[in-house]
């Protein structure tokens, strides 16, 4: 097990991860590093947590006050969180973060259903909540705000409205997209190809925007033969992989809507007898756990849910203490550089 920070490698620690290296549950953890008075572990134990805390970059994000009036609760209402593995990372972000507040946070899955929304706001309210994370898994413009959410301080999480009437984070996705492409660029390429999600996915857009804007920073031509859309799952990322090999001119690298797609691309070059990185390289987005168990370990962008999450925890709390302010932020989206990076094998000596 590696010793460098996670903050390091791009992603903020957890008490999960913390969990996992002192070999304790979560609970544990968010004792000790609480400090809550009279818990009954052991010296060794906590020392072991300290020890993992520090060797992962552990930190407690900033103190924020949590009102009298209210109750130390935070609702976090999501349209979702069994069709993609993005839910987990608000739920726990968000999670830990109230935690290191001394606040309790309440998950309601509504299906985007408006009855099972405004029922959750009315029990959040009724409860004197300190307010309300409405959040949705794929990152959009609402239409549509839920009728009672003007009754509780909000915060928007992955998502935004026209009228910024409530502070929101969404993350960075075109910057995300360049810094995949221009990962790419570095290192030598200049036939980089694009496996695009959907285009009714705002995400799908923005990252194939940063990909078009780095090639332009480059002075590198957009080549349409090289930008191909075909969904996001593996078997998209395999059809349109072994399509982009057919060309007379293939791509000697490509850059994938996310990590699915990344492997599924693996899959179309070893079938055609080619190697990655050696033959050509492959980025992913969103940093699944696939992604470091590929072969060889894939180099991806971090979506920051854990990270954005946490935020909203914290404007929530600004917000109740008094911040009027709606600004929209836009997380960082990090490269993580792996295995499957590498020069064009025609460059090299």
């Amino acid at each position: 097990m590696t010793d460098q920070p996670v903050e390091d490698m791009g992603k903020r620690a957890t008490m999960i991860d913390v969990a996992e290296r002192a070999s304790v549950s979560q609970a544990t953890v968010s004792l000790v590093l609480n400090g809550v008075a009279n818990a009954r572990v052991s010296e060794s134990t906590r020392q072991r947590i300290f020890e993992a805390a520090e060797a992962l970059g552990y930190r407690k994000g900033p103190r924020h006050s949590v009102p009298e009036n209210a109750s130390p609760v935070i609702g976090l209402l999501l349209d979702e969180v069994s069709t993609t593995p993005f839910a987990m990372p608000f739920i726990e972000g968000a999670r830990d973060e109230a935690a290191l507040q001394d606040v309790l946070l309440a998950t309601f899955c509504t299906r985007g259903d408006p009855k099972l929304e405004n029922a959750a706001l009315d029990m959040l309210a009724q409860q004197k909540a300190i307010g309300v994370i409405y959040a949705t898994l794929v990152t959009t413009q609402l239409a549509e705000m839920p009728e009672r959410l003007g009754n509780l301080p909000t915060v928007l999480l992955n998502c935004y409205e026209k009228r910024a009437r409530y502070p929101s984070v969404v993350p960075g996705d075109v910057a995300g997209g360049h810094a995949a492409t221009e990962a790419l660029l570095k290192v030598g390429h200049r036939r980089i190809a694009h496996l695009a999600g959907e285009q009714w996915i705002e995400a799908a857009r923005a990252r194939a925007q940063g990909y078009r804007q780095a090639l332009t920073t480059w002075d590198v031509a957009v080549d349409p033969d090289l930008l191909v859309t075909g969904g996001w799952t593996v078997n998209g990322g395999r059809e349109l992989t072994a399509k982009l090999l057919e060309l007379d001119s293939p791509p000697t690298a490509i850059f994938c809507f996310n990590d699915r797609m990344a492997i599924g691309a693996y899959d179309a070059v070893r079938a055609k007898g080619l190697r990655v990185p050696d033959d050509i390289s492959i980025v992913g987005f969103d940093d699944e756990d696939l992604a470091s168990y590929a072969q060889p370990p894939l180099s991806t962008v971090i979506l920051p849910h854990d990270e954005m999450a946490r935020w909203a925890v914290g404007a929530l709390l600004d917000r109740r203490a008094g911040d009027t302010s709606a600004r929209k932020i836009k997380m960082e989206c990090p490269l993580v550089p792996r295995g499957s990076i590498a020069p064009p094998a025609k460059t090299r000596s």
